[in-house]
């Protein structure tokens, strides 16, 4: 297991810990693949609880833009695709999986709430999904299925930042928490979780989360392929919005 991501399974629960403080746990190519390897694992080794946390002040910062420019098109988009494939492993994980935000939570980092079926943030948290401004599609069915069409467009038309308070009443969180509170909330969740047998935690995953892996991934596979990803990057960057 990478030192970028902490593991620790007991009773059940599984959390994942992102562990890359000083890039406020910005998903680099390492630590998506142990992220792919961790929650494909826990579908297996009779984890009922998934939670997902990060160390420093932040959650996660997105996509870890570190030397962008010295890769290809083909890089990076082989990286945007396997946070993909993280992000379908998350949101259809056959147990109760539940994200602890805090701080700064942007891009593909507020794609990884949105894939957990519990998403609690600390009051202070902000959200921004950017990625649309350099042309990428990631994400999009899974936030509509969380907040409505109609915020959803807005909110990626315009990836502008928002709060806790506006994320929980869209019912992008499902609840408000200071981190304090979270041992009391997992306590809760891992409850709730063995309430059910596994079979049946899982039968009701697949009733009520609706399965649009392949459309997905198709549309992000059409948009990072489309030529001049990495320039389309180096301007949205330059221009700092």
């Amino acid at each position: 297991m990478s030192d970028e991501l902490l593991r620790k399974h007991e009773n059940h629960v599984t959390r994942l810990t992102l562990n890359r403080p000083q890039k406020a746990n910005a998903l680099s190519a390492p630590l998506v693949e142990a992220l792919i390897d961790a929650v494909e694992y826990a579908a297996t080794d009779g984890t009922r609880l998934l939670i997902i946390d990060g160390t420093g002040s932040h959650f996660c910062a997105g996509f870890d833009f570190t030397d962008a420019q010295a890769q290809s098109d083909g890089d990076l988009a082989l990286r945007f695709i396997r946070i993909e494939t993280l992000l379908q492993a998350l949101y259809h994980a056959p147990c109760a999986t539940l994200a602890l935000a805090h701080g700064r939570v942007f891009g593909a980092g507020a794609d990884l709430v949105a894939s957990c079926g519990l998403r609690i943030a600390a009051a202070g948290t902000t959200f921004r999904m950017p990625g649309l401004r350099f042309g990428v599609v990631l994400g999009t069915r899974r936030l509509m299925h969380r907040v409505g069409a109609d915020k959803a467009r807005e909110i990626l038309s315009t990836s502008r930042s928002f709060d806790a308070a506006e994320a929980l009443a869209a019912g992008f969180l499902t609840g408000i928490a200071a981190a304090d509170e979270w041992p009391a909330l997992i306590h809760g969740a891992q409850g709730a979780a063995e309430a059910l047998t596994p079979a049946a935690a899982a039968a009701l995953h697949r009733r009520t989360v609706i399965d649009s892996r392949a459309e997905d991934m198709a549309e992000l596979a059409r948009s990072v392929s489309t030529p001049g990803l990495k320039e389309r990057i180096r301007k949205y960057r330059e221009a700092g919005k």
